[in-house]
């Protein structure tokens, strides 16, 4: 069976640093793993988010699906701006939305994009708790600041090479299928 990676930037920006780290990310995992990867941000979850979304009911049908994603893949990559020093508001309030028990134990590699480097430990203080607290099992956070990207894409080979080794830790939810299915096929 097909294991799927789901991402999710929680950048309004269009186009979004954050949103491209996650992307790369994704891509990476999805080709090393053999996994199917899909990609949403917090602009496919307006308006209702904001507006009616005092819960799951209150969201749109486009809005339900990408929060039924998030809760049904086999793993994640989320990922913030850094505002003030913080995940921003919005991406906090998709997370209330989720019950606790549905990110138990699913692997997630968080991200965070910042303008500068002193907002790097977001990924410590902020993130790793706020999915601690659902139980998940975080795995590496990578930072990038604003020297990490050329043309709005990530590109520093610091970067690229930290983004790389996290991946990798993927490999004890993810790797263990893709092996097993390469096994049966030599058979």
């Amino acid at each position: 069976m097909t294991q799927r990676i789901v991402g999710f930037s929680g950048s309004l920006g269009v186009p979004s640093k954050t949103r491209a780290l996650v992307d790369l990310a994704l891509s990476q995992a999805s080709a090393r793993f053999g996994a199917v990867a899909e990609s949403y941000d917090m602009t496919e979850l307006l308006p209702s988010l904001i507006t009616e979304a005092g819960g799951q009911g209150g969201l749109d049908a486009a809005g339900q699906s990408v929060l039924d994603k998030i809760i049904s893949a086999d793993a994640l990559v989320v990922g913030s701006p850094v505002y003030k020093g913080s995940y921003t508001g919005l991406f906090k309030h998709v997370f209330d939305l989720i019950d606790p028990r549905d990110l138990a134990g699913k692997p997630v590699l968080l991200t965070a994009t910042g303008g500068g480097d002193k907002h790097a430990l977001v990924i410590e203080h902020h993130l790793r708790p706020l999915f601690g607290f659902f139980e998940a099992a975080t795995l590496a956070g990578i930072y990038a600041g604003g020297a990490d990207f050329a043309d709005g894409k990530p590109s520093s080979p610091a970067l690229l090479s930290r983004l790389d080794r996290a991946i990798d830790q993927f490999s004890p939810w993810l790797g263990w299928q893709n092996a097993r299915a390469v096994t049966v096929a030599a058979e």
